[in-house]
């Protein structure tokens, strides 16, 4: 008891003492000097006799000054010898001091693995960068003038000018468009805009130009030699190449067998021709410029190899005829055409289709450059025609929500009767393509985000889907739109590029088996919405929106 009452009593004096006052500054843990201002508060102080004073939170730069100015063996015997008992304004706590210096050793032993600069290495590797082959790039532009830093006249302690307004313009104002005036009618030179003013076209051109197709596969190959001959083409640097300035709208392929010939046409008119590995121009690119507008469609003809057709929406059809050097005028309208194809063997007749919904049957032999006759389907819209490979008198239209094959024997300038339909689309159709062989399928791709087979072998009244693809299609504005094509050396198979990452290019076949993908981690990292097949070699290419061919070969 006596015991038990004894520590009470030392409880009661321990609680019962008083401040002293001691000379000198009392050292206090830095615990106290955190404490909250509403605890350091007390009330027998009035509001004049107590300033607020600003607390300010040390941050990591303040730290690491003070560290910096405290003596290193005041910290050592600080750390040692103390606990947190350091002065808030002259010192640092143990805590602070152990985690710098945890900092310091971490960045000792990162700065040791060279763990920084392999960070930038990798991300300069993993970095996807286009092909610097082709047309001039960035890298390759020369520098612009870094001109002087503009200053205000309060900067420059001037006085202000006063200016006064100009008078108001009289008479009617000119709008003038954003788009460059549309080329004069006839023929243009081909003169070559990517090279020095009064170059020549490469002698070697013409030559290969009128070389025809020798190599006609007579065989047709089975599926799984078909998955085998897809599976032997391959990209690398070299068949990535810049061939026109903006983005592609078509391309094609030269049928000559010798080596890869290429053309595409871009947004602003330009036409670029690239041979593979070929020695003049850029890398083998040739550029030109005989339109003002989107290149929509463009095709080599088949009879004559040294005729590329190529067809804008400025309203001009023009052919690059390499043997004379100029851009003939095959057809021209005021503006709106969209796209083309061949109604003759002989290429020389043609079926033309523009935005607003009309038809014009054109014949090169006829002096001039207007249609034979001219036909009104749907007045909505009109994105696609092709003629039928083997019945040259029928040709598919893709129109608003439908897809109609007409007779040109029974064509009328107004409300013309469709021989059959494809229905079963719900959005706007991009492109509808008969098979190149036998013309018993329609290829179909369609905004819905689906490509569709319809069966065309009887031509009923409306022909029976046979096969339905879910693809996205979904491009958006800065991309055009993605087509599927038929593969005109297998009967049946079709390409299409798609939105999925990693980028891809898919082979079906028509019942919907998926044949082969042409993927690169390398050298594809763009969708590539135009594609085209070579006509007799293994060879696939595909144009994306920066102006750039990408070639799969053997």
């Amino acid at each position: 008891m006596a015991t038990r009452r004894t520590k009470q009593r030392a409880v009661v004096k321990v609680l019962d003492l008083t401040p002293v006052d001691v000379e000198g500054p009392v050292r206090r843990s830095s615990r106290n000097a955190l404490v909250p201002k509403r605890l350091q508060y007390s009330p027998e102080d009035s509001p004049a006799e107590t300033p607020r004073k600003k607390v300010r939170t040390k941050t990591h730069d303040d730290i690491i000054s003070q560290q910096k100015k405290q003596d290193p063996k005041e910290e050592d015997s600080d750390v040692e010898n103390s606990d947190v008992e350091h002065d808030g304004h002259q010192g640092l706590s143990a805590y602070e001091l152990e985690r710098l210096e945890n900092i310091r050793q971490n960045q000792a032993f990162l700065s040791s693995i060279n763990l920084f600069q392999a960070t930038e290495e990798f991300k300069q590797l993993t970095r996807p960068k286009p092909s610097q082959r082709g047309l001039m790039s960035r890298s390759q532009a020369p520098a612009k003038e870094v001109l002087p830093a503009r200053k205000s006249l309060r900067l420059q302690k001037k006085e202000a000018e006063i200016l006064t307004l100009p008078p108001e313009p009289k008479g009617t104002l000119i709008y003038e468009p954003s788009t460059p005036p549309k080329k004069p009618p006839g023929p243009l030179p081909m003169d070559l805009i990517n090279m020095e003013e009064g170059s020549k076209l490469p002698s070697q051109l013409p030559k290969l130009c009128s070389e025809k197709s020798t190599e006609e596969r007579k065989v047709v190959l089975n599926l799984k030699e078909y998955r085998s001959a897809l599976k032997n083409m391959r990209i690398n640097e070299d068949r990535v190449a810049k061939v026109v300035k903006d983005r592609i709208f078509s391309a094609a392929f030269h049928p000559c067998t010798s080596t890869l010939l290429m053309a595409a046409g871009d947004k602003w008119g330009k036409v670029g021709l690239w041979k593979l590995d070929g020695g003049w121009g850029h890398d083998g690119v040739l550029l030109f410029e005989p339109h003002t507008r989107p290149v929509g469609c463009m095709a080599f003809s088949r009879a004559h190899a040294m005729h590329l057709l190529s067809l804008s929406y400025d309203g001009s059809l023009r052919c690059m005829d390499v043997e004379k050097a100029v851009f003939e005028d095959v057809y021209d309208i005021e503006d709106g055409l969209k796209t083309f194809d061949f109604m003759s063997h002989d290429c020389l007749t043609l079926v033309v289709g523009s935005w607003y919904g009309d038809v014009a049957i054109v014949d090169r032999r006829t002096p001039g450059n207007s249609h034979e006759s001219l036909h009104s389907l749907d007045p909505k819209t009109l994105r696609c025609v092709s003629v039928h490979p083997v019945q040259k008198q029928y040709f598919a239209v893709s129109e608003s929500k439908v897809v109609s094959i007409y007779d040109s024997r029974c064509l009328k300038k107004k409300n013309s009767q469709a021989v059959s339909q494809l229905q079963g689309h719900s959005l706007s159709i991009s492109s509808a393509y008969f098979s190149p062989c036998t013309g018993n399928r329609v290829l179909t791709s369609c905004m819905d985000n689906n490509i569709r087979i319809y069966d065309t072998s009887t031509m009923t009244t409306n022909s029976p889907l046979l096969t339905s693809i879910r693809q996205d299609m979904q491009t958006g504005r800065w991309l055009s739109k993605i087509s599927a094509v038929w593969d005109p050396k297998q009967e049946g198979c079709f390409a299409a590029a798609n939105m999925l990452k990693p980028r891809r290019v898919q082979v079906f076949h028509e019942t919907g088996q998926l044949q082969h993908t042409f993927t690169d981690d390398e050298n594809l990292n763009t969708v590539l919405p135009v594609v085209a097949f070579h006509p007799t070699k293994n060879a696939l290419l595909g144009g994306n929106s920066s102006g750039r061919l990408h070639v799969f070969t053997d």
